[in-house]
């Protein structure tokens, strides 16, 4: 036995339903009913489920990823820091003024080296190995 139902959809889907049927040969009930009982399948839901599933641990794998890099990135900024005021000996007057012309040289130089890396699609946190235990 068959009931009647009457719904409204927005036109657009309804053009989807007629190209279909059309395509298909098939009653447009036909089309709607098929795609009804997809979604209404215990198995389609579990594949939904599945499919969500898959996408959540993907993104939480992302995520993980984003924070490890975070952490090494932060990590090896404070050790540069560190070590720099650590060998940085102070410098006189007359020294200050050719220390900093090289320094400008140096960082020009460290943007440039940088820019070509970034352009090739490397970054140096991929030399850092996956694997590395903590506290080694």
């Amino acid at each position: 036995m068959r009931d009647r139902l009457n719904l409204t959809l927005p036109a657009e889907m309804i053009g989807r339903i007629n190209e279909l049927a059309e395509r298909k040969r098939l009653p447009r009930s036909a089309i709607v009913e098929a795609a009804v009982a997809t979604f209404l399948s215990p198995d389609a839901l579990d594949q939904r489920e599945a499919a969500f599933t898959r996408r959540l641990d993907k993104l939480g794998r992302q995520m993980a990823r984003v924070e490890r890099d975070q952490r090494i990135t932060a990590d090896m900024l404070a050790l540069f820091v560190r070590f720099w005021l650590t060998i940085t000996p102070p410098l006189g007057k007359d020294a200050e003024s050719a220390a900093q012309i090289k320094g400008r040289e140096r960082f020009d130089g460290f943007i440039l080296t940088l820019a070509r890396q970034l352009q090739k699609g490397r970054s140096v946190l991929q030399e850092i190995p996956d694997d590395i235990s903590e506290g080694t």
